[in-house]
């Protein structure tokens, strides 16, 4: 990608796009680049074995000496996950508002980076020039607190990014979005407007948060002698709050049970976002100092996560939580798509349990509606529409509200990452004008980036159909199989049922060995090649059936 200066200002989503989850958008002018967002995405069902999924960077690293900084537009995992991973392949300032930062300071803790990274808490109305660049936080509101909008200033215009957003006028911590400001920068023109698609689907407005916590008062109210069990996500603090005002309201002692649950309920405690009376949460040790009906326990696993602290309940593999009959459990999220399966298997194993499941009316949207991104609109009066965060369809149902709006299809933009959206300075133009390279890196424990698709293609074979290893031992010099050729085969069949078929595949690659040794092959790799295709072509045969199959040699 070439790297010289021009008057175009260029819009380049790196990930986030036709998908939830990994958003991350360059901006780019002349000799500056912004970043805004930097999020993970969970992986597939297909995706065996691997932790989570983080853009590739290839691009930013291309052009490291322009890369000015990271705007982060809030604390959710799919905005900041991917963090420490990509400032371990280029640092550069971090600017995000109090709650945020604190989150992603965990974060690079964790990763042994903080002391290297700048940081910088902004707060809501303040500007950061930076470059090229002058980007405004402006006050929205999400399930999580803190999060912001940016107007994006630059030389050919106004961009402004609305991140993940809602309208709340009865938020439960801090101010209402701010529509006055909102509306003052859409009098002075604004280029492009990049706005949540997440509920764009969804008629009408996504309701106030609070609705859920008058919901709550009502369930503690009717379950007031039994055990109470809340899942929900642990970055909705708002959420958490409105839980331990119940439970206080209600007399009831709190336990906070899975890591991140604790990690962000400590960090929004320590920042002053989270208000929680004294005496009021314990230790999951103590639980058994107090009645059922005194307490509740707040938990992750609402989205049927297997290692989380919810599953292991419900199958029996808490260490110190087991789940009674009569338990109240309340599912406080809606399934992300996708995961409808693994939640549907967690109620299930509840029910057997005994427990009182109850997932109606207990959740709220952290998205903006129909007729929210309407008003964004109206306030705003963008030239150009770029829809930004969700899949293909929700970009789609946005293009629609647009063109509600009277915007044409000259002035709707749906990308891909990795598409280049430039806006010309002099006319206001704009157009997509080739793409960079984009792309998923799959993190799996430790290792970043070393799991790709043919190592994804083992696994599936090998969860699929199994592995049969063949074992020989040839003397070194004359090639000649001194003993062997052994099968050991894990995941294919269970041995003891199947002696006949594993004499069978035995007689073959016997055969198989003699002919090789009297037309005096001693090739290693053609020896390997003969013994796999043998053995392959004998076991579909036998079984329809295609182990990974896998050779052995040893010299002595």
């Amino acid at each position: 990608m070439s790297k010289e200066k021009s008057n175009k200002l260029k819009v380049i989503p790196l990930g986030g796009l036709e998908q939830i989850g990994m958003n991350i958008t360059a901006f780019e002018y002349g000799d500056s680049i912004i970043v805004v967002d930097c999020g993970l995405a969970f992986p597939t069902d297909d995706m065996l074995g691997v932790d989570l999924v983080i853009p590739d960077i290839s691009y930013l690293l291309e052009n490291e000496d322009r890369v000015r900084g990271l705007f982060i537009t809030h604390g959710h995992e799919d905005h900041i996950g991917a963090i420490p991973y990509v400032l371990h392949e280029i640092n550069i300032p971090i600017y995000a508002t109090k709650l945020t930062m604190g989150l992603i300071e965990h974060k690079l803790q964790e990763h042994g980076l903080s002391s290297q990274v700048r940081k910088k808490v902004v707060k809501f109305g303040q500007s950061i020039n930076i470059g090229e660049f002058r980007v405004e936080f402006v006050k929205t509101n999400h399930s999580i607190s803190d999060a912001a909008a940016f107007a994006i200033y630059t030389p050919a215009g106004v961009i402004f990014h609305t991140g993940d957003f809602k309208v709340d006028y009865t938020p439960v911590f801090g101010d209402a979005i701010d529509l006055q400001r909102i509306g003052e920068i859409g009098k002075k023109g604004v280029l492009a407007l990049m706005c949540d698609s997440t509920n764009a689907e969804r008629p009408g407005f996504t309701a106030s948060e609070r609705t859920v916590g008058r919901q709550f008062d009502n369930i503690f109210a009717e379950n007031n002698s039994t055990r109470i069990i809340i899942a929900t996500f642990a970055s909705n603090v708002d959420r958490v709050q409105q839980i331990i005002n119940s439970a206080h309201k209600y007399s009831r002692k709190v336990v906070v049970e899975g890591r991140s649950m604790v990690n962000i309920i400590n960090t929004a405690s320590e920042l002053g976002y989270l208000n929680v009376p004294d005496n009021t949460l314990i230790s999951v040790d103590e639980l058994k100092n107090y009645p059922d009906e005194q307490t509740v326990i707040i938990t992750t696993g609402s989205q049927g996560e297997s290692m989380a602290a919810l599953s292991r309940m419900a199958n029996g593999t808490h260490r110190k939580i087991a789940i009674k009959p009569n338990d109240t459990i309340i599912f406080s999220s809606h399934p992300i798509p996708g995961n409808e399966k693994a939640v549907g298997n967690i109620m299930n194993a509840l029910y057997k349990k005994g427990a009182n499941v109850v997932f109606q009316d207990v959740h709220v949207s952290g998205h903006a509606c129909q007729e929210e991104i309407k008003l964004i609109y109206t306030l705003l009066q963008p030239k150009y529409a770029v829809p930004v965060h969700g899949e293909y369809k929700h970009l789609k149902a946005q293009e629609s509200i647009a063109r509600q709006l009277g915007y044409d299809s000259e002035h709707i933009f749906i990308l891909s990452s990795g598409d280049i959206l430039e806006f010309d300075e002099q006319t206001g133009e704009a157009a997509v004008n080739g793409n960079v390279h984009t792309g998923a890196i799959m993190v799996d424990g430790l290792g970043v980036g070393d799991v790709g698709n043919i190592v994804l293609k083992d696994r599936q074979k090998l969860s699929e159909d199994g592995i049969i290893v063949v074992v020989m031992t040839l003397e070194s010099g004359s090639g000649r199989i001194l003993a062997g050729p052994d099968i050991v085969s894990r995941g294919f069949v269970y041995v003891r049922d199947s002696e006949d078929l594993m004499d069978s595949a035995r007689a073959v690659l016997n055969d198989t060995v003699e002919a090789l040794e009297e037309n005096g092959v001693t090739d290693w790799g053609k020896i390997k090649n003969e013994v796999k295709n043998a053995l392959s072509d004998f076991v579909w045969h036998e079984t329809e059936r295609r182990p990974m199959i896998m050779p052995i040699l040893m010299e002595v």
